[in-house]
């Protein structure tokens, strides 16, 4: 009998260890999720201002040994951060996918220019940047129309602004929560055991005695749950770089390493913090309060 009763004490102390350290391994790769994602924040902000294409039409009688001149000058410019050149046969393919192949056909002759597609630097991705730049493109004689998508850089620029306050807010938020949800599986664990506390209290034993096997199991705790959400956010960042190739790159990889310090940290300090604190408290606490 007691055999058998030992034996489902022991089933339920390893669920509610297991169910522990699941709860603290899901809070944590939450955490690390949000604090990859803030970090590159910026990174994708650039990055979808410097894919978005400023064009420079040039004039139909400009030849194509000007225009690649014209474009080896455009690449020196500071604010350039890649220059292409389209040519005439390039236009008429792009014009032919969007108008249908006899769109030509009403001309006697090509209607198509020699065009330049510029991808700014992201910090001249704005109105007033892109007003200076369309004035020094402009004033080259060869140079027939400076075209971008005025209503784009707008809304760009004011949303990609909105989400990132709101991404910091929801990170915040969800960091304050990770503590909490972190130190409150931790105390109700702890909890579980304040007969056991007490009873050590009555023989005489000392605080940093009745910490010491607490302290162990809550940095056990720690390490093997930031282990756990580590991993999943390892296989999470295996996963994006499949699905999402061509937009992974622009991630700010090198800070991979800090986070993975981070949320190790955080996982074994707040775990072995709430222990000690929960601990202490326990072990003031009356007899009386003990069934409350």
């Amino acid at each position: 009998m007691k055999n058998d009763n030992s034996k489902i004490v022991g089933r339920r102390l390893v669920r509610s260890y297991l169910t522990s350290v699941i709860s603290i391994s899901l809070v944590l790769f939450l955490a690390a999720v949000a604090l990859f994602v803030w970090i590159n924040t910026k990174s994708l902000s650039d990055y979808f201002k410097e894919n978005s294409v400023v064009s420079v039409i040039l004039k139909n009688d400009v030849p194509e040994s000007e225009a690649q001149q014209l474009l080896s000058r455009c690449e020196t410019y500071s604010f350039v951060k890649k220059a292409t050149f389209v040519s005439r046969e390039q236009g008429r393919k792009e014009m032919e996918k969007m108008l249908g192949k006899d769109f030509l056909d009403v001309f006697s002759s090509s209607p198509i220019p020699i065009s330049l597609d510029l991808n700014l630097e992201s910090e001249y991705f704005s109105k007033d940047s892109l007003a200076m730049v369309t004035k020094l493109l402009s004033a080259d004689d060869r140079v027939r129309e400076v075209t971008y998508q005025e209503s784009l850089v707008e809304a760009m620029n004011s949303n990609l602004d909105t989400i990132g306050l709101v991404v910091a807010g929801v990170i915040a938020l969800l960091l304050i929560i990770s503590v909490a949800l972190i130190a409150n599986t931790v105390r109700l664990n702890i909890y579980s055991k304040r007969f056991t506390i007490h009873t050590m209290r009555l023989v005489g034993a000392k605080r940093s005695f009745i910490r010491r096997p607490f302290l162990g199991q809550a940095l056990l705790q720690g390490t093997v749950s930031a282990i756990i959400a580590l991993g999943a956010f390892s296989l999470a960042l295996y996963y994006a770089h499949k699905r999402i190739s061509d937009i992974f790159p622009i991630f700010n990889k090198e800070l991979i390493i800090p986070i993975f310090a981070v949320v190790f940290a955080a996982g074994i300090l707040i775990c072995v913090t709430t222990a000690a604190y929960q601990v202490n408290k326990l072990s003031d606490i009356s007899k009386d309060d003990l069934y409350l």
